[in-house]
């Protein structure tokens, strides 16, 4: 337990908690730290920095220090892959070790945060990060708790921490070009270069690439190539995605069996956009996307938002789709700073 005494009645006292001293545009750091024993050398110090009283430690085994219940609350949240800061006035960051999707359990983080006494930050869940990149930030909020609190909050959080951070596993993808005027060099396919930049983001090489007509069976063919002759991991069908009647890349998507998602999503860019897994018979899910011609000239849309969760390995629902609709909507920002920004962040 902690008890406040006067800072010149405190030498030989154990401090409680750390003595941070701020001097703006210098420093913000520790002048003593927690378990300071207290000499008549520091007691000038500690004035100089404002500390007329201070806390210090009376043994009380019902209660737990902030740095101690810190290390609970990280236990709650870190994942493999995750690495931490050293505590510090009750503080813990964790940050990523490897390049992967961040994910985030939002019932058990709403249910931390309102327990009191404690609290975490996080970046968005469903967002890919770099190595190094914080994820998330815990402190406990006053200098000492309740153990049973903290054994509380632990117990009922469960064994599988709030965090966790999904390596990307795909590595190999197919690209199907469709459309006509593509097909018949009418025109350049700008396409396709676009989509293979965009996947070597994430590791991803291109091992079968295709341009099509717009007709649905030969579509539908080479879906089935991809995956069973070449081993696509991913494959992707670009352009022929609208209402229009010449645009059969959707007949051709569910006509090789997959299981279709959803054609649509509420984002813009990308309405358009048609999600659908295929099964295959060994058990191996192969993502199958048609994108919409957004994809080839606009700088972020909702492929942007979908790939690294299939780079990961990471099933998307209906459900999930449709809560993109709140941050679904990219605002073409004059400088870009996605994923750093309210693009996709509904889910």
């Amino acid at each position: 337990m902690m008890k406040l005494i006067k800072t010149e009645e405190a030498i030989g006292c154990v401090l409680a908690h750390d003595m941070t001293q701020i001097i703006r545009g210098v420093t913000k750091d520790a002048v003593f730290r927690k378990g300071h024993i207290v000499t008549a050398e520091d007691i000038p110090v500690l004035l100089s920095i404002g500390k007329e009283h201070l806390y210090v430690w009376e043994n009380d085994a019902n209660m737990l220090h902030e740095n101690d219940a810190a290390q609970i609350l990280r236990q709650v949240c870190q994942n493999e892959g995750m690495l931490a800061s050293e505590v510090k006035e009750g503080k813990i960051e964790l940050s990523a070790a490897f390049d992967g999707l961040f994910k985030v359990d939002n019932d058990k983080l709403r249910f931390v945060n309102n327990f009191g006494e404690m609290m975490i930050a996080s970046r968005h869940g469903n967002t890919p990060v770099k190595k190094g990149d914080k994820l998330a930030g815990t402190r406990i909020i006053p200098l000492v708790i309740a153990k049973e609190k903290m054994q509380r909050m632990q117990e009922q959080c469960g064994a599988t921490p709030i965090f966790s951070l999904l390596p990307y596993v795909k590595k190999h993808a197919a690209i199907i070009t469709t459309g006509s005027e593509v097909y018949h060099g009418r025109i350049k396919d700008t396409f396709t270069p676009v989509v293979e930049a965009k996947l070597a983001e994430y590791g991803i090489e291109v091992n079968f690439k295709t341009v099509l007509a717009d007709e649905h069976q030969a579509i539908t063919a080479a879906v089935l190539e991809a995956i069973h002759e070449h081993g696509a991991e991913l494959v992707l069908c670009t352009g022929g995605m609208s209402v229009d009647p010449d645009d059969r890349t959707p007949l051709a998507i569910k006509n090789t069996g997959a299981e279709i998602v959803s054609y649509g999503a509420p984002v813009l860019p990308g309405a358009m956009f048609l999600l659908s897994y295929y099964h295959k018979d060994n058990g191996d899910v192969v993502p199958v996307m048609g994108l919409p011609g957004c994809v080839m000239y606009a700088g972020r849309t909702v492929f942007d938002l979908v790939l690294p969760r299939a780079a990961a390995d990471d099933r998307i629902t209906a459900e999930e789709l449709a809560a993109l609709g709140q941050g679904g909507l990219c605002l073409n920002c004059a400088v870009c700073t996605f994923p750093n920004c309210g693009f996709g962040k509904g889910w």
